[in-house]
């Protein structure tokens, strides 16, 4: 690649890389911002989940929204919001402040990240450049999370506003870059029905004004405005219900009411994309194979690695009383794959195939979880750094390839789309990881004093470490089902889209509260997605 390709691509991956510092930096500075502004539980709890309902409940539209709308349109404009929200959140003096911020930076990054992606799927050659650049920007993506606990850890110490000013100067600086970088983007019409596909690259001297249905349509004719609101809507009532999963049996008519509202949405939302002529999502990309096996299986992937890391967090914090400065630097190892996703996967996958490389990587996975379940009330930080390391080696295996196996065969015009896909599925999949450990750990210490007697925390700990094992198992026996399957070449303009695993869901795992799992000894920072 040329000089100016990788500067594109610094670009982008630091659009990811802020993302990622943004919610790991606001994870540890929740107990310095709860005492600061003598917030609620119930109000400090909803400063994390308000980025997790924004997040995954406009993924799918924002998603859409780059193919239809402009990539770099959306890119800029939702990077702008980023930077705005979050210096509002900085200025904050009451909860609901910081509430309105970071449910309006979920949003914006619901509508950026795709963007980026798609972005990179459309600027660079396919094959192995745009492989190279996909592993680049998903290796940044962990390492940011990884760096902004640390970085977080100490902008707290100065004052918990600088965690929020921080993103603003990074976001300032690559708002100037991005503008001068990326480049105006052609026209790209809205793709028709399946049936229709070969009518749209009909004669080009056509310029009839008449409404053919293989006819070219601007970006905004007939947007499906029904279907967009009714996929937003039901994405924020599952998200909701998902994130109330880890209050177990404790308001249950609650957590059930917005269930069933978001499945009722949800087939309201299929019967109107049928109907619709330009419908917002074309149903029939989720009848390729391969790719809702690699949503699903992300899900699982993401969903396992940050709910162990959820239990570790609190392991270390609540039982061995580490510090969330301590906690946070001893978690930086499983940012080992920002090094290996770049280097060692790509050359595996050339060598043995995507899908061999996942199943490697659950496999791995499963491995590192299962060694973790007999863990110690004494354990020293040697006895845990072998699950630390093949935990993070085994999220630079299949990770990456994930995310390639998720659009094998999607078309240029569905970039976004696919992402929007992919996005939703992570955002979940670390959302019901979080929510399941807790809820396990609340079955598992109840009617037991887990928050004072340290071998009935420690017991439960090690009952909700069983989650992640079980969902690696499945994801490992679902992505094997692809190892025989002969990996069929692209389509024309078909490309592989990332997508990051840094919620808000998932910055729980950072370091704090005691008492974000039920049961758990009282903690003034209660986080996570509650």
């Amino acid at each position: 690649m040329g000089t100016r390709a990788w500067a594109l691509l610094l670009v982008l991956c630091g659009t990811i890389f802020l993302e990622g510092i943004d919610v790991a930096m606001l994870a540890v500075a929740i107990p310095s911002i709860r005492s600061d502004l003598d917030l609620p539980t119930d109000t400090a709890a909803w400063v994390m989940s308000a980025y997790v309902l924004g997040y995954a409940g406009f993924t799918l539209l924002g998603g859409r929204a780059a193919d239809l709308l402009g990539r770099r349109r959306m890119f800029l404009t939702w990077l702008t919001v980023f930077l705005a929200f979050s210096g509002l959140g900085g200025f904050a003096t009451e909860g609901w402040t910081l509430i309105v911020a970071r449910f309006v930076t979920g949003v914006s990054a619901a509508f950026m990240t795709p963007a980026a992606l798609s972005l990179i799927t459309t600027s660079y050659e396919e094959g192995e450049q745009r492989n190279k650049a996909l592993l680049v920007f998903a290796g940044t993506a962990a390492g940011g999370f990884s760096l902004g606990l640390v970085i977080g850890g100490l902008l707290t110490q100065l004052g918990w506003r600088w965690v929020f000013f921080a993103p603003v100067l990074l976001a300032g600086a690559l708002l100037v870059a991005a503008i001068r970088l990326i480049p105006h983007q052609p026209h790209q019409p809205r793709p028709a029905e399946s049936e229709n596909a070969e009518s749209e690259n009909a004669e080009p001297g056509n310029a009839e004004p008449e409404k053919g249905p293989g006819r070219p349509r601007r970006r905004t004719e007939g947007f499906d405005i029904l279907g967009a609101a009714t996929a937003a809507a039901a994405m924020l009532l599952a998200a909701y219900a998902v994130i109330r999963l880890e209050h177990g049996l404790d308001g249950w008519r609650l957590t059930a009411g917005a269930a069933l509202a978001a499945t009722t949405l949800l087939v309201v939302f299929v019967a109107v994309e049928r109907r619709t002529p330009t419908p917002l999502v074309r149903l029939g990309i989720l009848r390729t194979g391969s790719v809702v096996r690699a949503d699903l299986g992300a899900l699982l992937f993401v969903g396992a690695f940050f709910g162990f890391q959820f239990v570790l967090t609190l392991y270390l914090q609540e039982l061995r009383g580490w510090s969330s400065l301590q906690t946070a630097i001893a978690l930086v190892v499983l940012g080992c794959d920002a090094i290996l996703a770049p280097t060692l996967t790509p050359r595996l996958v050339t060598r043995f195939g995507h899908a061999k490389v996942i199943l490697g990587g659950f496999v791995l996975a499963v491995v590192a979880y299962g060694l973790f379940l007999p863990v110690g009330m004494d354990w020293s930080y040697a006895a845990m750094f072998p699950t630390l390391i093949i935990a993070g080696t085994a999220f630079a295996l299949a990770y990456g390839p994930l995310t390639i196996a998720a659009t094998d065969g999607v078309a240029e015009s569905e970039q976004g789309l696919a992402s929007g896909l992919l996005h939703t599925f992570t955002q979940f999949g670390s959302a019901i990881g979080i929510s399941a450990v807790t809820a396990v750990y609340g079955l598992a210490s109840s009617g037991a004093s887990a928050g004072s007697d340290p071998d009935a925390t420690l017991s439960a700990f090690r009952a909700a470490l069983i989650v992640p094992v079980a969902m690696v198992t499945l994801g490992a026996l679902l992505s094997s089902f692809g190892i025989g399957s002969r990996t069929k070449p692209p389509t024309a303009g078909a490309s592989a889209v990332p997508a990051v695993p840094t919620t808000a869901a998932a910055t729980v795992i950072a370091a704090t509260p005691a008492d974000a799992i039920p049961g758990a000894s009282a903690n003034p920072a209660r986080q996570g997605s509650s």
